[in-house]
């Protein structure tokens, strides 16, 4: 159906007369307006009609208070024989579109009419209520429809380390109602000891919840409470989507549990908080509890008690304010963007055409007022000058990236490889799997590091796939093609015994998976902590590193020339030798991608990798054997591991694969099941 929406004037008197007699037909429900007020509506350019081949099917009647900045619904209306054909949603997008400037559109409708899921399906969320004129009283329900707008408080960035959403059963707990115990556990959220490390929020889903409580006192004293939580609204077409989702999984997994109205309200929460950017939702109900592994495992959301939110604090203190470790350790710093500061970014990230000057600003504000919790971060330099920008969300497995950006600087394009190796980190940290770049102007140097690191271009930007698999070939290819699949690729499937040239491809590609069973050697090498903390600040210093190296995903390791089968690519292991008195030692840090071996003198090694080492050309020259040669290794992407593998531990797992450990003196060949145990050890979750 080509369904037309029509201004209509106060001179179009025979449409005027249509519109009249199509709202009489239904006074019943809208009330008995009187011909000049359709002409008042009209002549203030408050009336739409909605018309299918020649005939009014529909219409709008709305009032534009000068005062109040919102559309104020006075008529909705559509023919009875023409309804369920999206003729509603025609004038409701039709107002959205001329009046966009306008905060929201406003409604009001008797509650006992039962047209609530049709407002919801309009995207309107239940704001209040009043009681009626009428000799009834009957209770008016007040819709909204939010058109998007910043307002005083939506700017407030979050000093919170953790921002969650909180269900029903726990809001109604915090206005005091329900059973003591109930009632208790929902406060204890509001402890004074959480108050800096936790923000409560909610989503319509809660408006709802809000509306259908019976009681009109305790309804109205919940409401009152709403104005405590901070209100995210997420995109009705992303929370609908990400609704069918769950709704399919829940089908499949849970084949005993009918979908009714109230489980898909439930799900409504967990898409709501999802496709706000946000990982917690805080619930006492234990239908929703029940939905918690469909929850993590579709939309990543953890569904958790209150009692247990204080866990997810000590959590996400070590994540949630994430900070690049290569960056930490140099004179470059993180921080998010303050709001309002936007425009004295133009200057250094401004692109061409169409993302010039108040393009570029008004877009990266816009971020911090859709109702998702976008993450802004800056990155300076040490003069403060800033040198990146990138600005991400959590959407469900996938890590949303809607800017990238590098300003011209000497180390850019050494920055734009960094950033995209910290995207993968950041992802893989949060359990993703893709991390998608959709700005549609990223930075050249961006670009061009891009294909070496797996990202590939479609029409919605550059994507790649965290596979965080350590394990054989067809474990690793599984998992590679259920997540290309999602995305509509195919990737190819890998073999036992690849060379160790494909190998480190996928290792690179595909980071952070790993592939055992290929033909990938790997290495352990002995490194003093003094050199360890220079090249990855690995026991920490306390003055900054130079900023080339810190930011640099190359680094360069020497010794002396005698070979022991050293062999590119490969891996390495990174051992931490006994180290002098209060120094950290015996312990593996971690693992990184060997790509060159080269012997030669050691000035022509210091010169040639100057820029990648720590050593001074007299520690090269020292490393030299009795033929006066050293031996340079390049290596990269180094990933230091969560939990450090000590030399206690190493032997335990080492006896387990029924090997000897015994610390390397020098650089040595492992094999490939204890780099497994070793790294899966190093990724342990403590």
């Amino acid at each position: 159906m080509a369904i037309k929406v029509l201004q209509v004037s106060g001179e179009q008197t025979e449409l005027l007369d249509t519109v009249i007699a199509l709202g009489d037909r239904y006074t019943k429900y809208l009330g008995l307006l009187t011909p000049p007020a359709y002409r008042k509506h009209a002549e203030d350019g408050g009336l739409l009609v909605a018309v299918d081949d020649e005939e009014v099917v529909g219409y709008a009647l709305f009032g534009l208070p000068k005062r109040n900045l919102y559309v104020r619904l006075a008529h909705l209306c559509v023919a009875e024989e023409h309804r369920a054909k999206g003729v509603a949603r025609r004038l409701i997008e039709t107002i959205r579109e001329r009046h966009a400037h306008r905060l929201g559109i406003r409604a009001k409708c008797r509650r006992d009419y039962g047209l609530s899921d049709t407002w919801t399906a309009l995207g309107f969320v239940p704001k209040g209520e009043s009681l009626g004129r009428g000799k009834d009283k009957e209770t008016l329900d007040t819709w909204w429809l939010d058109l998007g707008h910043e307002d005083l408080f939506t700017e407030a960035q979050s000093d919170a380390l953790l921002v969650v959403t909180v269900d029903h059963s726990v809001f109604a707990g915090l206005r005091g109602a329900g059973a003591e115990r109930a009632v208790e556990e929902s406060r204890a959220l509001e402890a004074g000891w959480l108050a800096d490390l936790i923000e409560l929020a909610f989503t319509p889903q809660l408006l709802h919840d809000v509306r259908d409580v019976e009681d009109r006192e305790e309804r109205n004293h919940q409401r009152t409470g709403l104005a405590e939580l901070r209100s995210l609204s997420p995109g009705p077409a992303a929370v609908s989507a990400r609704l069918a989702e769950l709704v399919a999984a829940a089908q499949k997994e849970l084949p005993h549990v009918s979908l009714d109205g109230r489980q898909r309200a439930r799900l409504r929460y967990v898409a709501e908080t999802s496709c706000a950017g946000l990982q917690v939702l805080v619930t006492r109900d234990p239908g929703l509890a029940a939905l918690a592994d469909i929850a993590w495992a579709v939309a990543r959301v953890k569904v958790v008690s209150p009692a247990v939110v204080t866990l997810h604090v000590d959590e996400l203190r070590q994540a949630q304010v994430y900070r690049p470790a290569d960056l930490m350790g140099t004179a470059f710093s993180a921080e998010e963007v303050a709001p309002g500061s936007e425009g004295e970014l133009v200057a250094f990230f401004d692109q061409v055409g169409a993302d010039r000057g108040s393009a570029f600003e008004e877009r990266l504000r816009a971020l911090s007022s859709d109702g998702v919790l976008w993450r802004r971060e800056l990155l300076r330099d040490g003069e403060g000058r800033p040198v990146a920008l990138y600005v991400w969300v959590m959407d469900g497995r996938t890590l949303n990236v809607a800017f990238l950006r590098t300003a011209s600087h000497p180390l850019e394009e050494t920055l734009a490889r960094q950033l995209l190796f910290m995207l993968k980190r950041l992802g893989r940290g949060r359990e993703a799997e893709v991390v998608r770049i959709a700005d549609p102007y990223v930075s050249r140097a961006a670009i061009s590091a891009a294909a070496a690191d797996g990202f590939t271009e479609d029409e919605s930007g550059f994507a790649a796939l965290l596979v965080d698999v350590c394990g054989a070939a067809e474990t690793v290819s599984e998992k590679a093609g259920a997540i290309a699949a999602r995305l509509g690729r195919v990737t190819p499937r890998l073999e036992e015994g690849e060379s160790p040239e494909i190998a480190s491809v996928v290792e690179r590609v595909w980071w952070p998976a790993k592939l055992i069973n290929s033909a990938l050697p790997t290495f352990i090498a002995p490194i003093k902590p003094r050199w360890s903390t220079e090249l990855f600040d690995v026991p920490a210093m306390l003055v900054p590193r130079d900023d080339v190296l810190g930011i640099s995903r190359e680094h360069v390791y020497y010794r002396s020339s005698g070979h022991r089968g050293e062999i590119v690519p490969a891996r390495i292991l990174w051992y931490v030798s006994e180290g002098t008195s209060g120094q950290q030692g015996k312990m593996v840090i971690g693992c990184s991608r060997l790509d060159e071996v080269l012997v030669d003198d050691p000035d022509t090694l210091f010169s040639r990798f100057e820029h990648l080492g720590v050593y001074g050309r007299a520690e090269v020259r020292a490393t030299a054997d009795a033929s006066g040669k050293a031996m340079a290794l390049r290596f990269s992407d180094t990933e230091i591991f969560p939990v450090q593998v000590t030399h206690s531990r190493l032997t335990v797992l080492a006896k387990g694969l029924g090997l000897r450990w015994v610390p390397p003196m020098s650089l040595s060949k492992t094999s490939s099941a204890l780099f497994q145990a070793v790294y899966e050890e190093g990724h342990r979750k403590t």
